[in-house]
This record gives C-alpha cells, structure tokens and sequence, in this order.
C-alpha cells in the first residue's frame, strides 16, 4: 500500500508524438505516470490512448489538465502555436506548471521564452534532447537542460524517466540550447562528411558493404557515419530525421555565430549540402539523402521484400 504522506506523482502531458515524443511518452508511461498527449494526428493520439494514455483534442485542453507539460515539436514556430495559438497552453497551464521545451531553436529565443511565461506564473525549462527515435523508446535519450530551481524541482522526476544523461547546465534558460546547437553543428558536419566519403568510396569503384566494414572498424568512424551510412547501405531513406531538419538546424548554428562574427566554414559547407539536398526535392527524406547530390555515383538499391 502506498505512503499516504508519499506526496502525489505530477500529472504529465506530451505535445507532438513523432519518432522522438511517441517514445518520451511511452517511456513516462513505463514509468508509472498518467500521461496526456496531443497530436495535430487525431489518429496517433487516440492509439497511444489505446495504450493506456489519454487523448486531448487540444493544447489547451492538455495544458489544462496537467503539471508539467513537454513539447516535442520541429521548430520554435511550432512551440509558438503550442503555447501562444488558438486554444494554446499558456494561458491555460496552472501557475506553478512547468513547460519542457524538447525542440531545437535559437537559444536567445528561448531565454526570452522563460521570461513570457513567467508572466504567466508557468515555469520553464529549456531542454533540447539528442539520441534519436530508438534512445526515445528505451529512455536514454540526452537531455541538454537549463532552468530555475523551482522548475527542475517539479520535473527532475520526468526528466529522468525519458532519459538516460540529464546534464543541467546552468539556473537560465538558454544554455540548454546553446549546447544543443554546438552538438547540431557536430552532427550535421559529420552526415555530410560521411555522406561525401562514402560517396567518393563508391565513385571509386569499392564495394559499398566493404568501405563500410573497414571505416566503422577504422579511426575515421563516426557515430553518424555508422548510424547514417547503414541506411545508405539499405537504400532506405525513410525518414528518421529529415533532410530539412538540417537546413534548419545548421541554418541556426550560423544564426547563433553570426553576431559574434565567429567563422564556421564547415557548419556553413554542410549547410550548403542540405540546402542543395532540399532544392533537388529531397528534403523530406532521411537526412543520409544528402549523398544524392554527389554526380554519377551508383548508390545501393532497396533490398525487396
């Protein structure tokens, strides 16, 4: 029997349930919490319903309901819309709720964040996530984090059900976004550059399968490389992380060192690479397409069923 003086679970709430919130969700769920979802897809919503979650029509609705609110959308225009839209959370979030905010964005939009909804009483953290959809299902993501006391205080709990690292970076929000743009730059240098080696490789006249058994046994290895270039290998560019998820993330990476006139030769080349990617009609595609834009290679078919 439960402690009655044990004081009570906070009641959770996830917006967006893409390949990264449907896992967060479910990993809050084998925790032990009763959480809500929202989802501009009624239908993804109603089956983790069906899972044993609850299913809001709307972010207010959601907001409502719960005291801690995570948001898993792209963009911060989408965190706009969560929070400040029609039938928006803010203004619907009790005072003394926390919002998390998972997604990547400026960091000097997001410390601006914390000041609007402390308007509103609502407490904020700024924690950008890494890890994929896989890490997200078995909750060992890293979250990148930067908040107030009071709001670590009421989501500690959570934050530690999705994840497997939380690193708390400093008592402002920001900062959290600030690593998580250091880590974009890194992972999107490292999809172009394995995307370019591979290619070269295959222009070459190697095996694919052999160039990547000797590379990810080899000091040029990288995660990205060993993750992404498998998917190349496959011929699936199903989308885990699309191609213009990078657009905008490195576009926010020279955003961010633009003001400082900090140079970014690589990040600005990368850049580069997705755009061109997007332009050529493949920015919805798994974000390891960015190898099509390399002329006359004869890259591995899909395997049929």
């Amino acid at each position: 029997m439960s402690d009655q003086n044990e004081p009570a679970r906070p009641r959770v709430g996830v917006v967006g349930l893409g390949a990264m919130g449907l896992g967060m969700a479910r990993s809050l769920r084998a925790a032990g919490y009763d959480v809500g979802v929202h989802d501009l897809r009624p239908e993804t919503a109603a089956d983790f319903a069906r899972e044993g979650g609850t299913a809001f029509g709307t972010c207010g609705e959601l907001a409502a309901a719960v005291d801690v609110l995570v948001g898993v959308v792209v963009n911060a225009a989408q965190v706009e819309t969560v929070l400040f839209g029609a039938e928006g959370a803010a203004d619907r979030l009790r005072p003394g709720a926390v919002f998390v905010m998972c997604s990547t964005v400026d960091p000097g939009w997001s410390a601006a964040l914390e000041g609007r909804l402390a308007e509103r009483g609502v407490l904020y953290l700024d924690a950008p996530i890494s890890g994929g959809a896989a890490r997200a299902a078995a909750g060992e993501l890293t979250m990148m984090t930067s908040g107030s006391t009071e709001a670590y205080s009421l989501a500690d709990p959570l934050l530690e059900a999705m994840s497997g690292t939380v690193y708390r970076l400093g008592e402002r929000a920001g900062l959290g976004s600030k690593v998580k743009i250091v880590n974009q730059l890194l992972a999107g240098v490292h999809i172009a550059a394995a995307a370019e080696a591979m290619a070269l490789g295959i222009k070459a006249g190697v095996p694919a399968e052999a160039l990547y058994e000797v590379i990810t046994h080899s000091a040029g290895n990288s995660w990205m490389f060993e993750n992404r270039m498998a998917h190349v290998l496959d011929g699936d560019y199903t989308p885990l992380s699309a191609v213009d998820i990078f657009v905008k993330d490195l576009g926010l990476v020279l955003d961010t060192a633009r003001p400082e006139r900090f140079p970014l030769p690589l990040a600005a080349t990368a850049h580069q690479m997705f755009l061109q990617a997007s332009a050529s009609g493949l920015g919805a595609e798994d974000d390891s397409a960015v190898i099509k834009i390399f002329p006359g290679v004869d890259l591995p078919k899909p395997v049929e069923a």
